[in-house]
């Protein structure tokens, strides 16, 4: 497998965007299953059907440009926002970004790490896959300047407080689904998900700047787009009314690209205990 990643991540971006919309819609009409929670999931959000279709299409994207984004040459990325985070730094504050499921938002980190990871790096959570040859992939793919990883468990948390108390930044997807314990049921586009409370936790406990960020895939390869902007909400203490406010935000920022959030990601499923 990684001799075929090797292979992939040499194609030009439009190209392995190409394949990627094939894939997307294998995918969908392989499985049953896949095809019946994506389509549930966007009809949950009031997505139309002409932005289902090309959201089938750009969740195959996401998997055929991960190759060049591990192992291949750096992509174009345009930043709309960069003064946010350039602020926050030379104030001299960690910044914990907030990315959802949206775009591509492996390129998110990437990008930070080459701009900024100089001055404060970016250590971001990270679930070890199952397979051995994967998990060696994502080792290597990740490992790059600027970059860090903190495991999903208790001393990986200590590993992201440690870092914002440091002045470092850190990246969290709040929209992924915690192990049993680790989160409460919060409205996510009209029907309660189980949601993560580390996000606000780690808020409150390092008074450190929230950003939300994510990276808009651009049409025929041309690179991504990585837009940054504040939570201008103030995070209650309550944790079930914070989680609400990082909630409806992430929903703000997929409506404004509904066709390229991950649909097939089984938002609404029941957690599971850390194994």
């Amino acid at each position: 497998m990684m001799t075929i990643f090797r292979i992939l991540s040499v194609l030009p971006l439009w190209l392995a965007h190409g394949l990627g919309c094939a894939m997307g819609w294998l995918v969908f009409a392989g499985s049953g299953v896949y095809r019946s929670r994506f389509l549930e999931n966007a009809r949950q959000a009031g997505v139309g059907w002409r932005l289902r279709i090309a959201a089938v299409s750009e969740a195959g994207k996401q998997l055929t440009e991960l190759p060049r984004l591990w192992l291949g040459r750096p992509v174009t990325v345009r930043w709309v926002g960069a003064g946010h985070v350039e602020a926050a730094l030379d104030a001299g504050r960690a910044v914990l970004f907030l990315t959802p499921h949206l775009g591509c938002f492996e390129v998110t980190a990437q990008a930070y790490s080459r701009r900024y990871g100089g001055r404060a790096p970016l250590t971001v959570l990270f679930r070890s896959p199952r397979k051995a040859w994967l998990r060696e992939l994502v080792a290597t793919a990740r490992a790059r300047d600027g970059l860090q990883v903190a495991p999903t468990t208790l001393g990986g948390v200590k590993q992201m407080i440690k870092a914002l108390r440091d002045g470092q930044c850190l990246g969290l997807l709040p929209d992924q689904v915690p192990p049993l314990g680790q989160g409460v049921w919060a409205p996510f586009f009209g029907r309660d998900a189980y949601t993560m409370t580390l996000a606000q936790r780690l808020a409150r406990q390092t008074g450190t700047s929230v950003l939300l960020a994510w990276g808009e895939r651009l049409s025929w390869g041309r690179g991504y787009r990585l837009h940054v902007e504040p939570l201008t909400d103030a995070l209650p203490a309550d944790s079930v009314r914070a989680t609400g406010v990082i909630n409806r935000r992430m929903e703000d920022l997929i409506r404004r690209c509904p066709q390229q959030y991950l649909w097939g990601y089984a938002r609404y499923k029941q957690p599971r205990r850390e194994s």
